[in-house]
């Protein structure tokens, strides 16, 4: 297919169908970078709110850049992927305080900028800056693969570099940022992951998938993410309407929010007798009344299904209480107020309130 004909009815298409979303009113890299690092791995229905939070307390990079990191990340609480709030906030400080508040504006510099990878760098330098480089995100995968009857699987380096460089071929020099969007919004809501218009498709005639019958075998994706099984037993300290939490600082899940007491273990326990590690909460156990869990909460990451079970650790109000490491009490307006994973405020609204 002629690489002008097929940018042409793309663009058609997009001028058309688009859907009317506040960051493809605006040249400004700021509000560009902030749609694109919330809608990574998220679905526009989740983000757009997100977003509309964001540009209305963050106003500009030196509102994001002056802000304290917890603020931010609870702001940010229930998107997952916690540490693109971190790289969202360490990048605003730098762009604020190192370049004076202005992006770089070509794909090469913005690639150095933290949190910034090819797609995001891509992104902001054609919305922006109408620099010729090309996005390729799974909607734009998709497409290729369908059109141009690439088998190549897209989780490999060859797969890689070949869709990367035929959707650089594709782009038009001087309509990049129309046909950025235009390709990826074309994948979003026409050229589907399951049940495409393939009937009212304006690439119909072209497309090699729906020639050869391989729309549902199209884009080849080989690797398949394998999913970590966890069990989380969380212990609720609560006396005098204060209870325990702490923050959580290792290299795992959730870094930098706050949970409780945890002890994980190889799969569910139904008493404590099975636990395999109890010595740090013995003396907390010996004076409290323990209410065992009511039911297992189960959260699903992409790489991770965790099944939690919460133990409700009673102490009485007049009780002395030297607390296990790195926790501290928290009134409810405070727990209200910090940052916590989706799934301990789930708990958190179910049980108290």
């Amino acid at each position: 297919m002629n690489n002008k004909f097929f940018a042409k009815k793309v663009i058609r298409w997009y001028h058309y169908q688009h859907r009317d979303l506040p960051w493809r009113h605006t040249r400004d890299p700021y509000y560009i970078w902030l749609s694109e690092v919330i809608l990574q791995q998220t679905r526009i229905a989740q983000g757009l709110p997100y977003y509309e939070r964001f540009v209305k307390t963050y106003p500009t990079v030196f509102d994001l850049a002056s802000a304290p990191e917890q603020d931010v990340i609870r702001l940010w609480q229930g998107l997952g992927y916690y540490s693109r709030a971190r790289n969202l906030h360490q990048t605003a400080k730098y762009i604020a305080h190192e370049l004076n508040g202005k992006f770089p504006e070509t794909y090469a510099e913005l690639l150095q900028l933290k949190g910034i990878g090819p797609y995001t760098a891509a992104a902001i330098a054609s919305f922006a800056y109408d620099e010729a480089v090309a996005v390729v995100d799974g909607n734009v995968y998709r497409v290729l693969a369908r059109v141009f009857g690439i088998e190549t699987d897209i989780g490999s380096t060859q797969g890689q570099k070949q869709f990367a460089q035929l959707a650089n071929e594709l782009i038009p020099k001087d309509q990049a940022a129309d046909y950025n969007q235009a390709i990826m919004e074309f994948g979003a809501i026409h050229c589907t992951p399951t049940s495409p218009d393939c009937l009212l498709c304006p690439l119909q005639a072209e497309c090699q998938a729906n020639a050869t019958g391989r729309v549902n075998k199209l884009p080849v994706k080989l690797k398949k993410t394998k999913v970590r099984q966890r069990f989380f037993n969380y212990f609720v300290i609560a006396q005098n309407d204060l209870i325990a939490m702490r923050q959580r600082t290792d290299r795992d899940v959730w870094q930098q929010l706050y949970d409780f007491y945890l002890i994980e273990t190889e799969g569910l326990i139904s008493s404590l007798d099975e636990l395999p590690e109890l010595r740090s909460l013995m003396p907390i156990l010996s004076q409290a009344s323990v209410s065992a869990p009511k039911r297992i909460y189960t959260h699903i990451l992409t790489h991770q299904r965790i099944q939690a079970q919460f133990w409700i650790l009673q102490i009485p109000d007049e009780t002395t209480l030297i607390l296990p490491e790195n926790l501290v009490f928290l009134t409810p307006q405070e727990i209200e107020n910090v940052p916590k994973p989706v799934l301990i405020t789930s708990y958190w609204k179910e049980q108290f309130f």
